[in-house]
């Protein structure tokens, strides 16, 4: 169910109000069955305890993301970004991952990095599988 919202100061706030003319609006806020498919999801959140292992979770693909190609990993709880010398080599990379039937892509304002998005429910299993699938495609090309 597709849910949106915006959330800045006042002051912000009423300048797009104006410039532009409701501008902090979305197309995704506030209908009904939306709000109710949110406030479910984060009650699931909450009582499942699902960000309770996203610190060790993240720091399972850091130890295992070990390979020369690899100049930097930055993440916030599982959202991660995987570092390459150019849009060239993440392109082989996510490609040659593509192929194995793994998900993946760059980030728009960071196009040498390789994104990692997996769900907060990701096991320790499916997380070391991706890594070796990763340092396997990095050690062909």
């Amino acid at each position: 169910m597709p849910l949106g919202a915006f959330i800045a100061d006042k002051e912000l706030m009423m300048q797009l109000a104006d410039n532009p003319v409701l501008g902090h609006i979305t197309t995704f806020g506030g209908h009904p069955v939306c709000c109710a498919a949110g406030l479910a999801a984060m009650h699931a959140l909450l009582d499942e305890a699902m960000t309770d292992n996203v610190t060790q979770k993240g720091d399972l693909f850091k130890s295992l993301l070990q390979h020369q190609q690899i100049k930097a990993i930055r993440h916030i709880g599982l959202l991660m970004a995987v570092e390459f010398d150019s849009f060239e080599t993440n392109k082989k990379v996510i490609d040659a991952v593509i192929e194995t039937g793994a998900l993946t892509d760059w980030f728009l304002f960071a196009s040498n990095c390789l994104r990692i998005c997996p769900p907060l429910t990701i096991s320790e299993d499916e997380i070391r599988k991706a890594c070796t699938i990763i340092i396997d495609v990095l050690n062909k090309i």
